[in-house]
């Protein structure tokens, strides 16, 4: 018996094969269903729920070009889940929706990296979709993005307003790129000079070119939730697009601006490549990448060295980078050897 919708380009068995790999790497047993279901947890008296959603960018397109799938799904979870931190929320679950001109191996992989990013981030998966559009994308070609919901005491949420000059600004190392900036990435590698995904740089005799960029964001959850139980922290910036000058001053009341000495944290090797080929400003790169720090925690200053202990107990990946002052004429100044905005 044939079928027509198969004939049209569309394997309806495809999805049921993609909801039977979930099941068997999951603890959900209910994906498959029309709809996600999730138990609030006990215990809290004002509970809001926090959500939201993101995509992994340009940078996808890398994972086809060196042909491994397996960790753009981490990313598409920690744009989602480290969002949702910023607000003073705890991520509880996540939902993903993947399309593609054919669903087929590379799915199974992308999968594979969508689970382990909700291993990191201490939530669940409790559905998605999947769909296969020929003629909207090619057989090779596929888009992800990503929805996510967190829950906090309504009292908890953070307000500008609780900041204060004299809070401390501690970073967090970022694992490099991230997921942003990567239409800038693949310009300055394989248009501008003459690179391939497998090309070695000198700098990075190790591994391939396309190793090093997809290495997947980093999840902060495991990081940040502790001091979010200890009520801990006053305000977050997660450094996405947009770099330090886009979204250290979305967490800032008018009245304060942040002060930042860029040379307290070690350099992330990537970025000096990245700017050395192309010919980038240090001004222009703290507007467009994470420079190493991929999120900011403002902290009351009497709570500096327990917050510091607690996120370099195993070893050192937070620092004091900063403060918070009262505003003058620019809500974000950089202060370093080599730069003074």
């Amino acid at each position: 018996m044939t079928n027509p919708y198969q004939e049209a380009g569309v394997d309806v068995d495809s999805g049921y094969r993609v909801s039977k790999f979930i099941k068997q790497n999951t603890n959900n047993k209910n994906i498959g269903n029309f709809g996600g279901i999730y138990e609030i947890p006990e215990g809290y008296k004002n509970p809001v729920l926090v959500s939201g959603n993101d995509g992994v960018g340009t940078k996808l397109l890398l994972t086809t070009e060196a042909q491994k799938w397996d960790t753009i799904g981490i990313d598409c979870v920690a744009m989602c889940v480290n969002d949702i931190l910023a607000q003073g929320a705890i991520p509880q679950y996540f939902l993903d929706y993947i399309s593609t001109g054919k669903i087929d191996e590379k799915i199974e992989e992308i999968l594979i990296g969508v689970i382990e990013g909700c291993n990191q981030a201490n939530v669940d998966l409790i559905g998605g979709e999947t769909a296969e559009m020929p003629g909207v994308y090619g057989n090779d070609d596929y888009d992800i993005a990503g929805f996510s919901v967190g829950i906090c005491e309504k009292n908890n949420l953070f307000k500008k307003n609780d900041l204060k000059s004299g809070d401390v600004l501690i970073g967090l190392k970022s694992n490099g790129i991230h997921s942003n900036g990567f239409s800038l990435v693949r310009k300055i590698f394989f248009q501008d000079h003459d690179f391939s995904i497998n090309s070695t740089l000198k700098e990075f005799p190790d591994m391939s070119l396309g190793e090093l960029l997809l290495t997947p964001t980093k999840i902060y959850v495991s990081d940040i939730v502790p001091l979010l139980e200890k009520k801990l922290v006053k305000g977050i910036s997660h450094i996405t697009g947009g770099g330090f000058f886009e979204n250290i001053p979305r967490m800032l009341p008018d009245e304060l601006m942040a002060e930042i000495n860029v040379d307290i944290w070690p350099d992330l090797p990537i970025f000096n490549v990245l700017q050395k080929y192309g010919q980038i400003s240090t001004l222009d790169m703290y507007h467009i990448f994470n420079m190493g720090i991929g999120m900011i925690i403002a902290v009351d200053k009497s709570d500096e060295i327990k917050v510091l202990d607690l996120l370099n107990e195993t070893e050192t990946t937070a620092y004091t980078i900063g403060e918070l002052k009262l505003r003058e004429t620019a809500s974000l100044n950089l202060k370093g050897d080599q730069l003074c905005e």
